[in-house]
């Protein structure tokens, strides 16, 4: 099928050979029928010139009455090859004579021998000779060719001392003669034969020469087209095309020929141009390069200035708290020791000078794991058994703030390779944003389920706060970038989680609305893969 879809000769000789196909079988059948008819009305007439040949042999025998000398002439001729059967019968249709011993001895008037003559109320006299014969099928299967000639009275007959037969009788009787027309059956059995393989014989031949032609004058050059087609869509310098034919073909291998040549010449200038313009794009990137490298340079400056004055103003606070109460401490002590009364106030001052040290200790420790985040130690853990263990230390601090954790983990997740202390950190970084989202009473809701395409597992922490503003999503990955009232946080949380996400070739999208809350879904692959970040928010 694709040989005859892509074969431009079979395409055309097909539909051809079939067109040939078709006339030459209506013209051999054509043919062959009148050569049959042919045959059928010769034999017709010769049986008629038998008929009329017996009628005048007998016609003495019959006029001097001598019919055994009569019936004897018609034995002796129906014996001959090729005769079935001869018979004599009258105006009644009784059979007189007849050289089949077996034959009916009397004919049936509506038979198709005498229909003719007696379809009227009034039989007919003279028939014409096509109108006397019929061609049927025996019994045997064979077809047969017969002939009914009627035996008219003349006047020597009626005139005659030893018959009876009046004048006004025109018909005396009917000769019968039954001829086998195998001959002619097979004769058209061989005109048939001998016309289908010279049928097929000339399709042969006509459709080999076409086939010979068009290889020739069509198939061949349009090769060669195709061939400079493919070379010249290869990019390769266009060669001329040699086609060894006249007329349209060579016209157009002439045109390709000229659009060759403006191709080649195209090319030159293509490669000239391009040859001039990678050095250029080859000096520039060098440019680029280096005001990149300035560029970065001064990035890194400004945000190792960004970083310090972050980090001098978050720890500046704390610093000079605990200054203050040392101060207060010491004055309260002096010479005598702590004055009596001023107990509680001196434990309150070390009770504030221990949670601002505390403080610079949690800003210090966020530095240092944004800044040196170690690479995961990957394992086989059970994600839904660290969840559990992660929420079991952070349960009661949100019991106390009236904050409730619903858990809606997948038990079925496969397990997953990661570094489950990490993953601990970005869950207790993502629940307690949440808490400290929720004013008053709310919901915090961890879900895990596996991700659509199975390759990796979801992790979803879900809050009833006041969600996060549009305009400001975008930066929630920024490092020191908090909403958080002062003293609250340094914005180091989600830098950190988006940084463990990144280190475990994940990631992370958040999706939020003053209505409903905010919603961080953290995904993980199964396996070690490729970074597969995102820009961190669900559209």
């Amino acid at each position: 099928m694709r040989i005859l879809q892509s074969s431009l000769a079979l395409r055309l000789i097909l539909p051809l050979t079939f067109f040939i196909a078709i006339v030459s079988g209506v013209y051999g059948f054509v043919d062959a029928h009148i050569q049959e008819k042919q045959l059928i009305d010769e034999m017709v007439l010769g049986v008629d010139q038998l008929s009329r040949g017996i009628t005048s042999a007998t016609w003495h025998a019959m006029l001097y009455d001598q019919r055994e000398t009569a019936y004897t002439m018609m034995r002796t001729i129906g014996e001959k090859q090729g005769i079935e059967s001869i018979r004599f019968f009258n105006k009644e249709g009784l059979v007189t004579f007849s050289t089949d011993p077996n034959a009916a001895k009397r004919v049936d008037k509506n038979a198709e021998a005498c229909f003719l003559c007696h379809t009227r109320e009034q039989p007919l006299v003279r028939v014409d000779m096509p109108s006397r014969a019929r061609v049927y099928r025996g019994t045997d299967g064979s077809r047969k060719v017969a002939m009914v000639t009627p035996i008219y009275n003349e006047p020597s007959c009626s005139e005659a001392n030893c018959h009876a037969h009046p004048g006004e009788q025109s018909v005396l009787g009917v000769l019968d003669i039954t001829m086998n027309a195998s001959q002619v059956d097979r004769d058209v059995a061989g005109i048939q034969m001998r016309t289908f393989f010279m049928t097929v014989i000339q399709i042969l031949l006509i459709v080999v020469l076409v086939y010979i032609v068009l290889r020739r004058y069509v198939t061949r050059p349009i090769r060669g087209l195709i061939k400079w087609t493919k070379s010249v869509g290869s990019m390769e310098p266009a060669s001329p095309i040699d086609v060894k034919t006249r007329g349209e073909l060579a016209e157009l291998a002439s045109s390709f020929n000229s659009m060759g040549d403006r191709l080649n010449d195209a090319h030159a200038e293509i490669n000239n141009f391009t040859k001039h313009l990678e050095q250029k794009v080859e000096e520039r990137t060098q440019q680029l390069y280096q005001t990149q490298q300035r560029l970065i340079q001064s990035d890194r400056l400004a945000s190792l200035g960004q970083l310090a004055a972050s980090v001098a103003h978050e720890i500046n606070n704390p610093i000079a708290g605990v200054l203050n109460f040392s101060e207060l401490m010491n004055r309260l002590i002096g010479d005598g020791g702590i004055p009596a009364g001023r107990e509680k106030d001196f434990k309150r001052y070390l009770t504030m000078i221990s949670e601002e040290t505390a403080r610079v200790g949690r800003i210090v420790t966020d530095l240092l794991t944004f800044s040196r985040r170690p690479s995961p130690q990957r394992a086989k853990i059970d994600l839904c058994g660290v969840i559990e263990h992660t929420v079991s230390l952070i349960m009661h601090k949100l019991e106390l703030e009236s904050i409730q954790l619903v858990l809606d983990l997948n038990g079925s997740l496969p397990e997953v390779l990661c570094d489950g202390s990490q993953i601990r950190q970005v869950l207790i970084n993502l629940v307690m944003n949440a808490s400290e989202s929720i004013s008053g009473e709310g919901t915090i809701t961890v879900r895990t389920a596996l991700a659509p395409d199975n390759n990796g597992v979801i992790i979803e922490v879900a809050d009833t706060g006041s969600g996060i503003p549009e305009e400001i999503l975008s930066r929630i990955y920024d490092p020191f970038f908090s909403t958080k009232e002062e003293g609250k946080g340094v914005g180091l949380g989600l830098a950190v989680v988006y940084g463990i996400v990144d280190a475990h070739d994940g990631n992370i999208t958040v999706k939020s609305s003053a209505d409903t809350g905010t919603t961080f879904k953290v995904f993980l692959p199964i396996e070690a893969a490729g970074s597969a970040t995102g820009n961190g928010i669900d559209p």
